[in-house]
């Protein structure tokens, strides 16, 4: 009887996977499935044998170029995890003004659209006036194309204003946020899910510095594997009952998240706010949390033969 086939889809860049996937192989043929790993937009790969499909270092997808293209691919596979319905929602971060919306603290923003052809006056006249702030755009990926700037610098404020202009000019929403100290104290947490069950959690070091630049690079990131506190794990769950509201929504019933990885951070006060939701490409931490490897690799296993 020939083992079931799941194949990890990955981005020329990382054609043998990144290093915390790269242990998923092995855990996978000790599971008795046969493990591939396909380059997502490679001509010549036959996803009509790939079997079930595994989204994972698919980084590219964010850029201009392949954004299109990438949501057309992710509709053709037969049987992607997660689904194509959530990609095409979780690829554009203005889901969350409708996390918002349903209760999900968020980091007050300003959305800067490209339909509204902003002067860099204009632009100007929108960053905040004092402190420090961050400008991103609305589909990005492993952080790039985000800069963290300070209103009061002169330099520092005509780069936020070049960055922006850079991305509305090639029709990309972007985001404007004030820079929370919190995130300088505490950094951020990660909870990784699978199945809907949580798996582990880190701690994220801060990433953007004071002098940090906008660039077009995924970016490193520094964790900590902890235990989530309890009012931590409840925050977790308010974000979680969100993101199944909005797949209903989206796609008229609820579906299972094989990998589900929720950020957030304190807000100083006792609360939280949600920095994002990551349903496609997420860093799954699979090296830095005790059983995290075994535990996804099980979670793949259940999908694949329940």
């Amino acid at each position: 009887m020939n083992a079931p086939i799941v194949t990890l889809a990955t981005s020329a860049d990382y054609a043998d996977l990144d290093d915390d996937d790269r242990g998923l192989p092995d855990a996978l043929r000790e599971r008795g499935i046969e493990p591939r790993v396909a380059v997502w937009n490679d001509p010549d790969v036959n996803w009509e044998d790939a079997g079930v499909v595994v989204l994972r270092s698919v980084r590219d997808y964010a850029k201009n170029r392949n954004y299109a293209d990438f949501l057309a691919w992710a509709h053709s596979i037969k049987r992607l995890i997660n689904h194509a319905d959530v990609v095409d929602w979780n690829s554009d971060k203005h889901y969350l003004k409708r996390m918002a919306e349903l209760g999900v603290p968020m980091i007050p923003t300003t959305w800067l659209e490209p339909a509204a052809g902003y002067s860099k006056h204009q632009v100007h006249t929108r960053f905040p006036a004092h402190g420090d702030f961050v400008v991103k755009p609305a589909i990005s990926s492993g952080g790039r194309g985000t800069g963290r700037y300070t209103a009061t610098d002169a330099k520092s404020r005509a780069d936020a204003i070049n960055d922006t202009m850079h991305h509305l000019g090639r029709g990309r929403s972007v985001m404007v946020q004030r820079y929370l100290e919190e995130v300088d104290r505490k950094g951020e947490l990660s909870l990784v899910y699978f199945n809907g069950v949580l798996s582990h959690a880190v701690e994220k070091a801060p990433m953007l510095h004071p002098s940090f630049r906008s660039v077009d690079e995924v970016h490193e990131e520094i964790v900590t594997a902890r235990e989530p506190s309890e009012q931590e794990w409840l925050w977790g769950e308010k974000v979680r009952k969100a993101i199944h509201t909005i797949i209903k929504e989206r796609s008229g019933r609820d579906m299972q998240l094989l990998f589900n990885r929720v950020d957030v951070v304190g807000d100083g006060q006792g609360g939280f706010y949600l920095m994002e939701v990551s349903l496609i490409d997420a860093g799954l931490y699979l090296g830095s949390a005790p059983a995290a490897l075994d535990n996804f690799a099980d979670a793949i296993a259940q999908r694949v033969f329940w």
